[in-house]
Protein backbone atom coordinates (compact mmCIF):
# COMPACT_ATOMS: atom_id res chain seq x y z
CA UNK A 1 0.00 0.00 0.00
CA UNK A 2 1.89 3.05 -1.27
CA UNK A 3 -0.29 5.45 -0.26
CA UNK A 4 1.00 9.34 1.14
CA UNK A 5 -1.11 10.13 4.43
CA UNK A 6 -0.46 13.54 5.96
CA UNK A 7 -0.96 14.35 9.31
CA UNK A 8 -3.07 16.92 10.28
CA UNK A 9 -1.20 19.42 10.52
CA UNK A 10 0.36 18.56 7.13
CA UNK A 11 -3.28 18.28 5.86
CA UNK A 12 -4.29 21.83 7.15
CA UNK A 13 -1.28 23.25 5.76
CA UNK A 14 -1.97 21.80 2.30
CA UNK A 15 -5.71 22.62 2.40
CA UNK A 16 -5.54 26.35 3.77
CA UNK A 17 -7.29 25.20 6.60
CA UNK A 18 -6.85 25.16 10.36
CA UNK A 19 -6.65 21.93 11.81
CA UNK A 20 -9.73 23.00 13.86
CA UNK A 21 -11.70 22.32 11.06
CA UNK A 22 -10.13 19.19 10.53
CA UNK A 23 -11.44 18.14 13.55
CA UNK A 24 -14.41 19.35 13.44
CA UNK A 25 -15.31 17.37 9.96
CA UNK A 26 -14.28 14.31 11.72
CA UNK A 27 -16.32 14.82 14.94
CA UNK A 28 -19.07 15.85 12.10
CA UNK A 29 -18.57 12.35 10.27
CA UNK A 30 -17.72 14.59 7.43
CA UNK A 31 -13.98 12.77 7.07
CA UNK A 32 -12.49 9.46 8.50
CA UNK A 33 -9.15 9.74 8.87
CA UNK A 34 -7.14 6.90 9.80
CA UNK A 35 -4.96 6.63 12.83
CA UNK A 36 -1.57 5.73 13.81
CA UNK A 37 -1.10 3.76 16.93
CA UNK A 38 -1.19 6.55 19.38
CA UNK A 39 -4.07 8.00 18.03
CA UNK A 40 -2.69 10.66 15.26
CA UNK A 41 -4.91 11.28 12.63
CA UNK A 42 -3.65 10.09 9.06
CA UNK A 43 -5.18 11.90 5.60
CA UNK A 44 -4.92 10.45 2.52
CA UNK A 45 -5.11 11.68 -0.71
CA UNK A 46 -8.91 10.50 -0.87
CA UNK A 47 -9.49 11.80 2.40
CA UNK A 48 -7.46 15.19 0.77
CA UNK A 49 -10.25 15.50 -2.03
CA UNK A 50 -13.09 15.01 0.00
CA UNK A 51 -12.20 18.02 2.35
CA UNK A 52 -11.31 20.27 -0.77
CA UNK A 53 -14.94 19.35 -1.91
CA UNK A 54 -16.18 19.98 1.74
CA UNK A 55 -14.09 23.93 1.56
CA UNK A 56 -15.43 24.43 -1.83
CA UNK A 57 -19.14 23.81 -0.75
CA UNK A 58 -18.88 25.43 2.24
CA UNK A 59 -16.56 28.36 1.33
CA UNK A 60 -17.72 28.65 -2.73
CA UNK A 61 -21.04 27.30 -2.63
CA UNK A 62 -22.20 28.57 0.20
CA UNK A 63 -23.79 25.80 2.16
CA UNK A 64 -24.00 24.84 5.64
CA UNK A 65 -22.32 21.81 6.95
CA UNK A 66 -25.87 20.53 7.50
CA UNK A 67 -26.04 21.04 3.55
CA UNK A 68 -22.66 19.26 2.79
CA UNK A 69 -23.49 16.13 4.87
CA UNK A 70 -26.89 15.82 3.32
CA UNK A 71 -25.29 16.04 0.23
CA UNK A 72 -22.61 14.03 0.47
CA UNK A 73 -25.00 11.38 1.47
CA UNK A 74 -26.42 11.67 -1.68
CA UNK A 75 -23.39 11.32 -3.93
CA UNK A 76 -22.53 8.51 -1.85
CA UNK A 77 -25.96 6.97 -2.53
CA UNK A 78 -25.50 7.14 -6.10
CA UNK A 79 -22.37 5.50 -6.04
CA UNK A 80 -23.71 2.57 -4.41
CA UNK A 81 -26.51 3.14 -7.16
CA UNK A 82 -24.34 2.81 -10.18
CA UNK A 83 -23.47 -1.11 -10.07
CA UNK A 84 -26.56 -1.94 -9.00
CA UNK A 85 -28.53 -0.35 -11.89
CA UNK A 86 -26.18 -2.99 -14.39
CA UNK A 87 -27.56 -5.90 -12.63
CA UNK A 88 -30.95 -5.13 -11.80
CA UNK A 89 -32.46 -6.07 -14.81
CA UNK A 90 -31.20 -9.79 -14.33
CA UNK A 91 -31.51 -10.01 -10.45
CA UNK A 92 -34.41 -9.46 -8.40
CA UNK A 93 -31.84 -8.92 -4.96
CA UNK A 94 -29.99 -6.27 -7.39
CA UNK A 95 -33.52 -4.65 -7.98
CA UNK A 96 -34.62 -4.52 -4.41
CA UNK A 97 -31.36 -2.69 -3.41
CA UNK A 98 -31.78 -0.16 -6.10
CA UNK A 99 -35.18 0.29 -5.15
CA UNK A 100 -33.89 0.92 -1.61
CA UNK A 101 -31.39 3.16 -2.35
CA UNK A 102 -33.67 4.83 -4.56
CA UNK A 103 -35.85 5.67 -1.29
CA UNK A 104 -33.07 6.69 0.60
CA UNK A 105 -32.43 9.33 -1.53
CA UNK A 106 -35.76 10.31 -1.75
CA UNK A 107 -36.08 10.58 2.23
CA UNK A 108 -32.73 12.22 2.22
CA UNK A 109 -33.95 15.25 -0.10
CA UNK A 110 -37.51 15.01 1.64
CA UNK A 111 -39.50 13.74 -1.00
Amino acid sequence: MDQDLYFISMAARLLHMHPQTLRKYERLGLVRPSRTIGSMRLYSQDELERLRLIKHLVDEAGINLAGVQRLLSIAESVQRIRPLMNAAASRPDARRRLAHEIKRIGEMVGL
